[in-house]
């Protein structure tokens, strides 16, 4: 009669790493790195009034112009309840007008203020600074190494959330 193998448990005791992370080590890594990501955004956005997520808002609308609020929420694929409050805010400071839309009274446009260009400036140099930060221990092949693999990854994950009638995929936005 054999014994049969004794498995090795999955963590050490005294270890910080969660056992779910065995299955997962990139996975982990990712939402890690992410969560790091957007504390320093939100530092970053403090500093101009913002909350992290307004600026995505901002962003789209500097693009687009004025746009209909249902189509600002599919752009930036977040919850309706959470567009609006974040634009209730941006409207309180001065970045945003809410409009009815003359095609369709029932309707609203959302559009940036002439106020909020100054905002434009101040926004890119905080993404480029957090850019810099983020990337400042690698070298340029390492950069482009790493926007490649995030790019496959984000395509994946998009394919995979639209075959199950998923709308999470934005315009490239959280």
């Amino acid at each position: 009669m054999t014994a049969e193998p004794v498995q090795e448990p999955r963590t050490t005791p005294g270890c910080a790493v969660p056992s779910a992370v065995l299955d997962g080590p990139v996975s982990h890594a990712i939402s890690r790195v992410a969560r790091l990501h957007r504390i320093a955004a939100g530092r970053a956005l403090r500093d101009l009034g913002l909350h992290p997520g307004q600026e995505f808002l901002m962003m789209h609308l500097w693009d687009s112009g004025a746009v209909r609020q249902s189509e600002l929420i599919k752009a930036v694929g977040l919850d309706p309840s959470t567009v609006t409050k974040m634009l209730q805010r941006l409207e309180q400071a001065g970045h945003v007008r809410r409009r009815p839309d003359p095609a369709d009274r029932r309707a609203s446009l959302v559009e940036a203020t002439e106020t909020s260009c100054g905002l434009l400036v101040e926004v890119r140099r905080a993404w480029g600074e957090l850019e810099r930060q983020t990337l400042e221990g690698l070298d340029p092949c390492e950069r482009a190494e790493l926007a490649r693999l995030l790019g496959k990854v984000e395509s994946t994950l998009c394919t995979g959330l639209t075959r199950g009638g998923g709308a999470e995929c934005g315009a490239g936005t959280p």
